[in-house]
């Protein structure tokens, strides 16, 4: 009898469930490491499971599943509206991490999804450049901060400026240079250089901001439609209303890649100030009573929208097809 495994993956713990004969027959909770996949991949050969699933949300998936394809496991990673509604269909009353990691192994007995085929080297080269110049200029700005406060006390000392001076120096270089070869990287793959150039003719989105984004975005599964993504990005709008007593503002969810989220906050704000469109739009929120950065909000889950499109159509970013022309005509 075949040997199913379904994976529920957290920020920090993974749930293995495994079936064998139309039945949940164990389970196994791991640490979300290095050293957890690689018992993940023990574990699941020793059962000759002939497939894994789970699913492609949050933002804690891709390595695991990287881990797993390399070893020869076969993965499907799959729509996470689809294996709702087969919790539906379920009848699914309750909601666990080992159920669903059981309810995932169901999943892929009955269903049979298409296995998975993990990014190449190069676009996962490229995410790891990508977020290694996120950090570094994360970095940078807190340099940058600290420098403006020593130049602001009286009596600093020289050599404290100039050591600082000397260490946002030094990062400029490590992010040029890292810059560089991110693009040398989407010079080699004639469709990633069509993306980078897709992303560029976003008003705010420029070389820097393209890089982040066609990082984070080119190891996306293609079937993700755009709502997954903006979960995905933490861009998705959490209620919290209950009865009649509890009413709490809505509020973006950010339990997604911040990374993303990060890559559009700058293009958001450049195009709400350059974008006829997306100043219509941010212009219309504000009306209606949203707060500024709510309205930033906004245009930074359009812009992930309009954005995915370029990738998944590989056309050119176009925001009069993004933006509602009905803003554009009260402003």
């Amino acid at each position: 009898m075949s040997v199913f495994v379904g994976v529920d993956v957290g920020a920090k713990t993974v749930v293995l469930a495994w079936r064998k004969g139309g039945r949940t027959r164990g389970k196994l909770d791991i640490q979300q490491t290095p050293e957890g996949h690689a018992q993940a991949v023990e574990r699941i050969k020793a059962l000759e499971a002939v497939q894994v699933v789970m699913e492609a949300t949050g933002v804690y998936y891709l390595d695991l599943a990287v881990a797993l394809s390399k070893a020869g496991i076969v993965v499907s990673v799959i729509n996470p509206k689809s294996f709702h509604h087969f919790a539906q269909l379920k009848l699914a009353q309750s909601k666990t991490d080992p159920l669903d990691a059981a309810l995932l192994a169901e999943y892929a007995e009955r269903m049979t999804p298409a296995p998975w085929t993990a990014p190449d080297t190069l676009r996962m080269a490229l995410r790891d450049i990508g977020r290694q110049i996120n950090r570094l200029t994360a970095t940078r700005t807190q340099a940058k901060n600290r420098l403006h406060a020593l130049r602001s006390k009286r009596d600093t000392l020289a050599l404290l400026i100039e050591d600082e001076v000397e260490a946002v120096e030094r990062l400029d270089q490590r992010i040029e240079r890292l810059s560089n070869a991110a693009q040398r990287l989407i010079a080699e793959d004639a469709v990633l250089n069509s993306q980078f150039q897709h992303l560029l003719a976003a008003k705010g989105v420029g070389v820097a901001s393209a890089i982040a984004l066609l990082a984070e975005l080119s190891v996306l599964p293609q079937h993700l439609k755009a709502p997954q993504v903006s979960r995905y990005a933490g861009l998705d709008i959490r209620l919290c209303q209950s009865g009649s007593s509890v009413n709490k503002a809505s509020r973006l969810s950010k339990a997604g890649n911040a990374y993303l989220r990060s890559a559009l906050y700058m293009p958001a704000l450049s195009a709400v100030r350059h974008d006829p469109n997306a100043k219509a739009f941010y212009l219309s929120l504000q009306r209606r009573g949203k707060k500024k950065i709510q309205a930033v909000c906004a245009v930074m889950r359009k812009y992930l929208t309009g954005l995915w499109a370029c990738i998944q159509l590989g056309e050119p970013f176009d925001s009069s097809k993004l933006f509602s022309k009905i803003h554009l005509a009260e402003a």
